[in-house]
């Protein structure tokens, strides 16, 4: 079951599209997970727009690439979040800012994500990777106290706010992977869990999973891929390597920016941290996760150019097929 390995063009937004599919195209890879947004992928004129779908088929046609998901962190990311502040500013639309009214904002956000659900489909690709925000995570610290009738009421913020977007995935037979990240509403194991409580374990709704997030928190990747095995619609591969032990930096990060060595953790190239790939590698072939396996380039101390074609070569080598038969079915004497 041989997986393609596509690369997630979201670091590379700042491209016009037909660079990144050149790009990627001359590395090797199989193909795209394509980002909703600078020029890449738009799913209002996906749906709205007759010959847009076409052309984006063209482009990888020609350059020899596949599309398996598409991706929309950004939007899924402001359908629960409180608050809305200068942030969103700078990564939304102005069609899904508007006027800045934080409720405004999560209702058109909320719009985009239906879409791009129906995007997918237009586009033939079965899962859309992203977001969902949090109305909690800055209870984070759990001071000033946050009771538990406060976090309960984030869980079912998240459920009043996306079932009604999962419905939509529902009728156009396309799933979402929620990426559990750090902000997000699962952030880990245990919110993971609580999550999909909230969405009463609804098919619609499951996970990308992306191990960087996971070592610096000192949780096990391979363990979440075993628990959490038929939640598994897409993967994600992005390292990150701690920088604690010094008794100066912290896990927190200390609101310094990436790539500081005063960091306790920074996001490296794929292979270049801690994250145990041949052991995550051997556990999606366990599961039989038979879907793509998308490089995220995320590095503040290399250089995208070199960190692309590199991580694609760690994976191809180390994202092996499980054997047909068993080592010891040679022992047999059976005829």
């Amino acid at each position: 079951m041989t997986r393609p390995v596509t690369l997630f063009t979201g670091q590379w937004a700042d491209l016009p599209f037909e660079e990144v599919c050149r790009l990627a195209s001359g590395w090797g890879y199989d193909g795209l997970e394509i980002a909703c947004w600078g020029d890449h992928f738009d799913p209002w004129a996906a749906v709205e727009d007759e010959g847009y779908v076409a052309a984006k088929r063209e482009v990888l046609d020609r350059h020899g690439l596949q599309v398996f998901a598409i991706s929309n962190h950004l939007k899924g990311q402001a359908v629960c979040d409180d608050p809305i502040d200068e942030r969103h500013r700078g990564i939304l639309p102005d069609r899904i800012w508007g006027d800045g009214d934080a409720e405004g904002v999560r209702q058109r956000a909320a719009e985009e994500m239906k879409m791009t659900a129906r995007a997918a489909r237009k586009l033939g690709v079965d899962v859309v990777v992203g977001f969902t925000g949090s109305s909690i995570w800055k209870y984070v610290a759990m001071f000033p106290p946050a009771t538990q009738d406060m976090v309960d009421a984030g869980y079912q913020d998240f459920a009043d706010r996306w079932n009604p977007i999962l419905d939509v995935f529902d009728s156009e037979g396309v799933k979402f992977a929620h990426e559990v990240h750090p902000s997000e509403i699962a952030y880990d194991y245990w919110t993971t869990v609580r999550a999909l409580e909230a969405v009463d374990h609804r098919e619609a709704f499951g996970l990308n999973w992306d191990p960087s997030h996971f070592v610096w928190q000192d949780l096990d990747p391979v363990g979440f891929l075993w628990d959490f095995k038929d939640r598994i619609y897409h993967v994600d591969c992005k390292d990150a390597k701690k920088q604690v032990g010094n008794g100066r930096n912290g896990r927190m990060g200390s609101h310094l920016p990436w790539a500081d060595p005063r960091r306790g953790w920074d996001f490296v190239s794929t292979g270049h941290g801690d994250v145990p790939w041949e052991q995550c590698f051997r556990m999606l072939n366990t599961i039989g996760y038979d879907g793509p396996i998308s490089v995220e380039w995320e590095d503040a101390g290399m250089d995208r150019l070199v960190g692309a074609p590199e991580a694609l070569e760690l994976v191809r080598r180390l994202a092996f097929d499980a054997p047909d038969a068993a080592f010891d079915a040679a022992f047999s004497t059976t005829d």
